[in-house]
């Protein structure tokens, strides 16, 4: 997954790739895998991102051209995460398993984020988002 929003970012307020990684507590060259999107970039360290430079994830990720929003929470609470999560599953009258499916993981990996047991990873909240058109922050409960 490479999204160029963060690197345009960056690059508009001409911070380098170390200032970044810095702020995020990462190497460099942690940063740069995940930059260029050779890994992926967690969803806590894009939060930090997001906080920093007071912009939503659903921009950062080119889910919308709304940069700003009032956060109403920085951090990520997986308690609130998974019940957005469940919520979301109930309101599209899905199981577990078919939301799974969906998003191409395995139900005990849903469950356990519906639970709050793990925090969802970016590629799957990624696949939510486009797919169910909802809000990675909502779903995070920053906004």
């Amino acid at each position: 997954m490479r999204f160029n929003r963060i690197k345009e970012l960056r690059e508009n307020i001409e911070m380098t790739q170390q200032e970044i990684a810095d702020i995020i507590g990462v190497t460099r060259g942690t940063y740069c895998m995940w930059e260029i999107g050779r890994d992926i970039f967690p969803l806590r360290k894009l939060n930090i991102i997001s906080n920093t430079f007071g912009v939503s994830i659903d921009y950062l990720l080119g889910l919308t051209n709304v940069k700003n929003y009032k956060i109403r929470n920085k951090e990520i609470d997986l308690e609130v995460v998974g019940n957005n999560l469940y919520n979301l599953r109930k309101k599209l009258n899905l199981t577990q398993k078919e939301i799974a499916e969906a998003i191409n993981t395995s139900q005990s990996n849903w469950w356990s984020y519906e639970k709050g047991r793990h925090l969802i990873i970016t590629p799957f909240i990624y696949s939510l988002a486009q797919k169910y058109n909802v809000s990675i922050d909502e779903l995070l409960g920053k906004i």
